[in-house]
C-alpha cells in the first residue's frame, strides 16, 4: 500500500505494492504504479501515466498526455487533448488486445475511464471501483 507523489517541471513518481497509487503533476510529468489495484495519475502537458497489475487504473490530464494501463480488467482515462492505452488479457493474462486513441476518436470521451473487451472494443467503465460488472463483457 505504498504511495508516491512528485510535483513540479519533468517531475517523476512511481510506487509499487498492493494497492499502491502514484500521482505526478506538472509538464511532462511521469507516475508509473505496479501492483493489485493499483492507480497512478498525471497532470500537465505531455505527461504520462502507465499503471499495471490486476485492476490497475492510469489517468491523465493535459494537452499530449497518455494514459497506460496494461493489467488485466485494468481501465485508463485522459482528459481532453489526451490519449489513452488499453489492453485485454485472457484468465490467464495473455495478451489478447491492445488498442490506443485519442480522445475524441473511436468514441472516447473526455474524463471517462475505458477498458478494452473480449473482442478488443473500448468499453466506458462508469463504476469507480473494480471492474466487473454489467458494464462490459469479462
Amino acid at each position: 500500500r505504498s504511495a508516491s507523489s512528485a510535483t513540479g517541471y519533468q517531475s517523476a513518481s512511481s510506487a509499487t505494492g498492493y494497492r499502491s497509487a502514484s500521482s505526478a503533476t506538472g509538464y511532462q510529468s511521469a507516475s508509473s504504479a505496479t501492483g493489485y489495484q493499483s492507480a497512478s495519475s498525471a497532470t500537465g502537458d505531455q505527461s504520462a501515466s502507465s499503471a499495471t497489475g490486476y485492476q490497475s487504473a492510469s489517468s491523465v490530464d493535459g494537452i499530449g498526455a497518455v494514459a497506460m494501463s496494461i493489467g488485466r480488467l485494468s481501465k485508463s482515462k485522459a482528459g481532453k487533448g489526451g490519449a489513452i492505452v488499453c489492453v485485454y488479457r485472457d484468465d490467464d493474462w495473455n495478451l489478447v488486445h491492445i488498442r490506443a486513441s485519442k480522445v475524441g476518436e473511436n468514441g472516447i470521451e473526455p474524463d471517462v475511464y475505458y477498458t478494452l473487451n473480449s473482442a478488443g472494443e473500448f468499453v466506458a467503465v462508469r463504476t469507480i471501483g473494480a471492474i466487473t460488472g454489467a458494464t462490459h463483457d469479462h
